[in-house]
């Protein structure tokens, strides 16, 4: 409801049309966003009407949708982050995007804000945009900075106010402006991936790790575990997928070696 205040709060219900309601759709990050603010919406509208007495239309019942990736956004494997990592050498932008995206754990709107002043005592330290902008819990995140990323912050020093800046000024990048570029890199890479994937390639690689539901919130920059459980999940049917493909192993050998004891007796 903070977020439709926001961004609608200053405009009487019954002078809104489809499009306004589709253009504030097309702000919200992703899909699932865009249909709760559409839901969300039409139950502000039930409500009107049921009881304030409202009789005008309701735009947000024939908003269209935003159709939902199946299965979500590709999560990268080790082998296709080690194909980009071949394709674009240390030094290059490219490289320190992902480098950036895999080891930080930020999301598109808080990558491209980070900058050296968010560098301390061998961390990156940021505030998370997403929910201070939104009016929710406010997350301060602090991430040890790995040795790949080191790398590509050593071999790319920059006066700019950010790590990613671009063009001839050194402008910052918008959240779109970057996920455009990055796809653009993921395909002369010859990657499947995109700039989310890697986050959860990142949150994968914890869970399998052994990490636990706190420690991958606190990747990922989330106020619960809500996200992280489905993570752990994953890794702990993979784990005892391969802890019961050896215990089958084990038997077939014991039962292998009884075999041939068997045919020795006279």
């Amino acid at each position: 409801l903070d977020r439709i205040r926001r961004n609608l709060g200053k405009h009487p219900l019954d002078s809104l049309k489809v499009h306004h309601i589709e253009k504030v759709m097309d702000k919200m990050d992703g899909p699932n966003a865009a249909n709760r603010l559409k839901k969300d919406l039409a139950q502000l509208y039930k409500h009107a009407a049921r009881f304030h007495g409202f009789a005008g239309p309701t735009p947000a019942a024939h908003a269209q949708a935003r159709k939902v990736r199946k299965g979500g956004f590709h999560t990268w494997t080790m082998g296709e982050v080690n194909k980009f990592r071949e394709t674009f050498p240390t030094g290059s932008k490219a490289r320190l995007a992902m480098e950036l995206l895999l080891n930080s754990g930020a999301a598109r709107v808080d990558l491209v804000r980070l900058g050296q002043r968010d560098v301390k005592d061998g961390a990156l330290s940021y505030r998370r945009q997403k929910t201070e902008a939104q009016g929710e819990e406010v997350i301060d995140v602090t991430i040890p900075i790995t040795h790949h990323l080191r790398a590509e912050l050593d071999a790319n020093p920059s006066r700019a106010l950010t790590f990613l800046a671009h063009g001839k000024t050194g402008a910052c990048y918008t959240p779109g402006s970057f996920g455009n570029a990055f796809r653009d890199w993921c395909i002369e890479a010859g990657v499947p991936g995109r700039a989310h994937g890697l986050r959860k390639a990142g949150a994968t690689s914890l869970a399998e790790a052994g990490a636990t539901e706190w420690e991958i919130s606190s990747y990922l920059g989330h106020a619960s575990t809500k996200e992280a459980k489905t993570y752990v999940a994953a890794a702990n049917r993979a784990l005892l997928a391969a802890s019961g493909m050896e215990k089958r192993a084990k038997r077939e050998q014991v039962l292998s070696n009884l075999a041939e004891r068997l045919d020795k007796i006279d």
